[in-house]
């Protein structure tokens, strides 16, 4: 079977939209335009059902209710929406907000600002695995500590941290538990009861969803989290996020999660399975492969690996015919490793030959093996041309790569 050319395997990054979503959102472009606000007619009664439907689709992926989801425009204004709208709410009652250094930067971000605001933030330190120690979370308590935020995975690595242990101790203490859930929600089982979760960041772009809809979930009883709104103007979703509701966008969301509780105990082990296949392929074919993050608590469609001796952007340019993501970012015109591989104790030389492989709905075996043979070609071609390296020829077809 011939495979199509280039191949996605980015999925952490974003998702193709799936057609039974697709298919879901097209009437509310069309005939079903109406304001889900509009009280008064049957235009906006339509779009209100469609927004509600939506609402228990969402909760039900997570095990929350209906009332309890308030909709934004992706898992960034989720981020920004529970960390910056309880450090207001709540900031009589202390200015402590605990975090950890891998977050993604829509957290790291908002954290940052409201330390320039009179806010006090503890980043722990997470182990050579990724996780976090729920002991260490439990020692940097204080009396003025009312938020903890920890992300369920990382977008990077894919590491699942502990949250339910996480969650049990910011219960024991009273304290807010707020979770980036913009890449485990949709693809590993979440319940937020079960979790002790307070609020919960969803998006719909990383689980075949559209981009520009989300959806914070937000505790409404034991305890009642109240959050102080970062946008007037209307009092739309309970007060907490006014505006006119994306109607479009909201179906697909919905329509994404029902889909990934529907289908998802299949789906992870057919992901899982083509993850292992590709890293048992690459060691196969490859000396000097790590994994980056604990393989036992992971997303089950990621595979973050750095090929020692390989530069990661001349990689990248070699694997023009497959889409990945590299461990480098490119800022401010400098080539910088990756923080989230760094804060693992990854050296600047592995994170710069690191890649992502994102698996996702649509991807095929064929897609699999055709990546394993151009990242073995493409990684062998480097170490040859590698100054810093030498390539020596070990039984036959496979190269033994050593530093030199």
């Amino acid at each position: 079977m011939s495979v199509k050319l280039p191949i996605y395997m980015d999925n952490h990054a974003t998702t193709p939209l799936d057609p039974r979503v697709v298919a879901a959102m097209l009437p509310f472009f069309g005939e079903k335009f109406g304001n889900a606000a509009s009280r008064s007619h049957s235009f906006g009664w339509a779009a209100e059902e469609a927004v509600e439907n939506a609402r228990g689709q969402i909760a039900s992926l997570i095990g929350a209710t209906a009332k309890e989801i308030i909709f934004t425009s992706g898992a960034t204004e989720s981020d920004n929406l529970m960390i910056k709208g309880v450090a207001e709410r709540y900031r009589q009652t202390g200015n402590h907000i605990i975090t950890q250094v891998t977050e993604h930067k829509a957290v790291l971000d908002t954290c940052k600002h409201l330390e320039k605001n009179g806010f006090e933030v503890t980043y722990l330190a997470v182990q050579s695995d990724g996780r976090v120690d729920p002991e260490a979370v439990r020692r940097a308590i204080t009396p003025k500590t009312i938020l903890i935020t920890i992300m369920y995975a990382n977008n990077e690595t894919g590491v699942i941290q502990p949250i339910a242990e996480i969650g049990k101790i910011a219960k024991e203490h009273g304290i807010l538990f707020a979770v980036d859930g913009a890449q485990g929600a949709g693809k590993i089982p979440v319940d937020v009861l079960r979790d002790n979760i307070d609020l919960l960041a969803v998006t719909g772009h990383k689980i075949h969803g559209p981009k520009g809809a989300g959806a914070l979930y937000v505790r409404r009883r034991n305890p009642r989290v109240e959050l102080s709104a970062m946008m007037d103007g209307g009092g739309h979703e309970r007060g907490m996020r006014s505006g006119t509701l994306n109607v479009p966008g909201i179906v697909g969301l919905g329509k994404a999660c029902e889909l990934c509780r529907e289908e998802m105990p299949v789906e992870n082990a057919r992901l899982r399975d083509l993850r292992d296949r590709l890293h048992t392929g690459l060691k196969a074919k490859l000396a000097g492969v790590s994994v980056n993050g604990s393989l036992e608590h992971r997303l089950p469609n990621n595979l973050n690996v750095s090929f020692a001796g390989a530069d990661g952007e001349s990689l990248m340019m070699g694997l023009s015919d497959v889409a990945v993501s590299s461990g480098s970012a490119c800022t401010s015109a400098n080539l910088e490793a990756s923080y989230v591989l760094k804060a693992l104790g990854v050296s600047d030389e592995l994170a710069h030959s690191s890649v992502r492989f994102g698996l996702g709905r649509f991807n095929t075996v064929e897609e699999v093996e055709h990546v394993i043979e151009k990242v073995a070609l493409v990684v062998n071609k480097l170490r040859e041309l590698s100054p810093r390296s030498e390539a020596t020829k070990d039984e036959g077809t496979r190269v033994k790569w050593q530093t030199a």
